[in-house]
């Protein structure tokens, strides 16, 4: 009886203490891989963090959230830590390990395209995404890039609720419409629509999602910072070395009601046009790219300054 108790104090004295992360996330998307398999495959839990992940519906909502406590880190487009910069927060917001960097939408079209080119979309309805994020920055600077004026050209519609737009258009609103996926997929094998191009491929690399918190929490607990951004990393790591089908067993759990065959189409495509970051570091060159879209898209409040926003330091580290 003795030396049983005695390896159940031993047991217990040998476990290892988790620290507390609480994550909010602006939406759920097998866009955002490599973080679910970070939480799977207990990633975070090597590096001694216990993630308490939640979605939090909307950037504004997820800043909120961030800026009040509520959580410790946002996954968030980084075009909502330019916006709450420029409103002047007390707390600077820092850009500190990105996880995805393409836009992550699709053009579907309701009609199948054999050869299919930008050009027709003039005149046409186009199912567009909300004004000032970062899908409708990035479709308009796409459509503009090919000589389309998404005010002029054609008939934009973009006051439908993000919910709501897949609805919309499998209801028989628009000509075309702006997707992300596994919807884009789901549309296209129920015969609802086409895909026929990435507004991911055609905007170039740019921190579309990435991993921020204030700059407080980073002075005063840098370690866990630093052991987030490993435990990222390794995921990353990870989701390019398996196979799409594994990747898509791993993160199934977040997506009980996706059959995982789509999961792992998703998942492909993805990982095809590298939307999926390889590593966690913003560069300078992304960081520009996004405020020259935003700018073209007349969201800009003001250029910011790279380094005012964005720390590479942990992920430089967890990298090399």
């Amino acid at each position: 009886m003795f030396t049983l108790m005695l390896l159940l104090v031993l047991s217990a004295c040998g476990e290892k203490e988790l620290q507390d992360v609480k994550v909010g996330e602006v939406t759920r998307s097998i866009f955002y891989a490599p973080q679910y398999v970070a939480i799977e495959k207990g990633f975070f839990e090597e590096e001694g963090l216990n993630v308490e992940l939640t979605t939090i519906p909307g950037g504004d909502k997820t800043m909120t959230a961030l800026l009040s406590d509520g959580i410790d880190i946002a996954l968030v487009g980084s075009e909502t830590s330019i916006y709450v910069t420029a409103q002047g927060a007390n707390d600077p917001i820092k850009n500190f390990a990105q996880l995805t960097q393409t836009d992550g939408t699709f053009l579907v079209a309701r009609e199948k395209i054999e050869n299919f080119s930008w050009e027709m979309l003039k005149d046409s309805t186009f199912l567009g995404q909300r004004k000032g994020g970062m899908p409708q920055m990035a479709g308009e600077f796409v459509l503009k890039k090919h000589g389309i004026d998404p005010h002029n050209d054609l008939e934009l519609i973009q006051n439908v609720d993000f919910a709501n737009i897949a609805s919309a258009f499998a209801s028989g609103t628009g000509d075309y419409v702006q997707l992300f996926e596994p919807t884009a997929s789901v549309f296209e094998k129920e015969g609802r629509g086409h895909i026929v191009a990435s507004f991911g491929t055609e905007s170039g690399h740019l921190p579309y999602t990435t991993f921020m918190t204030k700059a407080s929490l980073i002075d005063s607990d840098p370690e866990t910072v630093e052991k987030f951004t490993r435990a990222i990393k390794k995921a990353q790591d990870w989701v390019y070395e398996n196979s799409a089908e594994d990747v898509a067993k791993a993160i199934q759990p977040f997506f009980e009601d996706t059959d995982v065959e789509l999961i792992a189409t998703v998942v492909e495509r993805y990982r095809a046009q590298e939307s999926y970051a390889k590593d966690p570091i913003l560069d300078e060159g992304e960081w520009n790219n996004l405020q020259d879209v935003m700018e073209e898209a007349g969201e800009l409040p003001r250029r910011m300054d790279y380094n005012e926003l964005v720390d590479t330091s942990f992920a430089e580290k967890v990298t090399k």
